[in-house]
């Protein structure tokens, strides 16, 4: 009788063989028993499925039971919020502890911040929820180098950076792998709820107690149907409307009183500002307008050694209460406190100037004002710029003849006030003539405008003769 071959122990760790009889005459098979295999000691055994029908059947609740959110250890990355909900947010980089925590990405100004938190959980954090959201590199959003672009699904878009390639691509890797084992079906960390995804279907089957409205597209409100609706309506009638709408504008017009008949009635009243140099002196009855003569006087009274006068500016708001006050015709007196600043007066009086529908030098007599500045010989110059002032419409003879020789006395205290003749016609060749229409250069007009003012203003009295007295 033969002896058995002995049986060969494997070595610790091994995996269980199949061993055949030497006198299996019927073919029969002998298999090792797990008794047989002497497991090692220092590794736990792990439990073995022997069939794949029932370990696909349990893979997913075990899933479910067995999750555990993997922390992604904290460090030191750049941070850029660039867009809260779809509205575009100005770029500020900023330096900051960076946690992933399974489906979620916590931002910390500090680290000791996130020991404080888990000391005291259940505080307010920075985090951004990573299902459904999109991981991508960038070189558009910005000019540093190594950036990805974490963009969620509620529409907030994040920036993070770092200098080392191999510490943010690490970053990009791990956030990818979270966000896609989230849309993966995987059980979402405190919720205790999942999504089964059909194999052959990409409609997802929500669980029991899972709140499937979440999941469904909003519907318009009936209010917002109502007002589309609404536009639609209006539309379809617009152009029916917009006849009775001109038909009405047409009766209103025709029906509306001129300008003339509301000023006959003294409805409406011609203002002392912006009205024309002629109009107003008949209405007052003078060949100066009044406002020009008790400017004038105030200035000569107490502002002719004021610093800068007529350059430096009066406050605006100031000034605008003196020309209501003017235009309402009201009784005025420049030398009220609340005027007591010169440079107030001295900037209604340019105002004034400025804003006549026709200049001081009227339009017909700018390019022959001009011409006659260009002539080289300086008797044949005063001559012509002397013969055009006596051609112009006496307001403005006299006006201009009344301004000229108060500015020449600004000129004789040029030490105190510190204003020169061509400081002056710098400040009023814009001011008292302009073209009609601005067809030339105007930068070489404005060259010749102060030329004009500066000759006239240093050859006052022998083109415009002694001051009347």
């Amino acid at each position: 009788m033969q002896k058995p071959p002995a049986l060969v122990l494997p070595p610790p760790g091994s995996v269980s063989m199949r061993i055949k009889s030497a006198n299996a005459n019927t073919g029969e098979r002998l298999s090792q028993t797990k008794s047989m295999v002497i497991p090692d000691l220092d590794t736990p055994s792990k439990p073995i499925n022997r069939h794949r029908r029932n370990q696909s059947q349990h893979n997913v609740g075990q899933g479910l039971q067995q999750f555990q959110p993997v922390d992604f250890q904290g460090e030191y990355l750049n941070k850029a919020k660039i867009s809260d909900g779809g509205k575009k947010l100005r770029k500020n980089w900023t330096t900051c502890w960076v946690v992933l925590c399974s489906n979620e990405l916590h931002f910390y100004k500090e680290q000791k911040q996130e020991e404080l938190a888990k000391l005291k959980p259940g505080g307010k954090t920075d985090g951004v929820d990573l299902c459904d959201a999109v991981i991508e590199w960038t070189t558009e959003k910005s000019s540093r180098k190594n950036v990805f672009q974490i963009t969620t699904r509620s529409g907030d878009e994040f920036l993070l950076q770092s200098d080392d390639y191999a510490t943010i691509s690490k970053w990009h890797d791990a956030i990818k792998r979270a966000v896609g084992r989230l849309s993966s079906g995987d059980a979402r960390p405190g919720t205790g709820k999942a999504t089964l995804v059909r194999s052959n279907s990409t409609e997802c089957l929500p669980r029991r107690g899972y709140d499937s409205t979440k999941i469904k597209a909003k519907e318009p409100k009936p209010e917002h149907r109502r007002s589309i609706m609404f536009k639609l309506n209006y539309s379809a009638s617009d152009s029916a409307d917009k006849n009775g709408v001109k038909n009405r504008l047409k009766k209103f017009i025709s029906r509306r009183p001129s300008m003339k008949t509301l000023q006959e009635k003294g409805l409406i009243k011609d203002c002392v500002f912006g009205c024309h140099m002629l109009t107003l002196c008949q209405r007052e009855g003078t060949t100066v307008p009044r406002f020009v003569q008790m400017c004038v006087t105030e200035v000569e009274k107490r502002g002719l050694e004021a610093d800068g006068i007529y350059r430096v500016s009066g406050n605006l708001s100031t000034i605008q209460k003196l020309r209501f006050l003017v235009d309402q015709e009201e009784t005025l007196n420049l030398g009220d406190s609340q005027w007591e600043d010169i440079h107030v007066i001295t900037g209604a009086l340019k105002m004034f100037f400025r804003e006549l529908p026709e200049p001081l030098f009227p339009f017909r007599f700018f390019d022959l004002f001009v011409e006659a500045i260009k002539t080289k010989e300086q008797k044949q110059k005063i001559q012509s710029l002397k013969k055009l002032v006596h051609q112009l419409p006496k307001p403005n003879h006299n006006t201009m003849k009344l301004l000229f020789h108060h500015l020449q006395r600004v000129l004789t205290k040029s030490r105190q006030n510190l204003m020169s003749s061509q400081g002056v016609s710098i400040v009023f060749g814009p001011t008292l003539m302009w073209p009609e229409l601005d067809a030339g250069n105007m930068a070489v007009n404005m060259v010749y405008q102060n030329q004009i003012v500066e000759f006239l203003l240093l050859e006052c009295v022998e083109i415009f003769g002694p001051e009347d007295k």
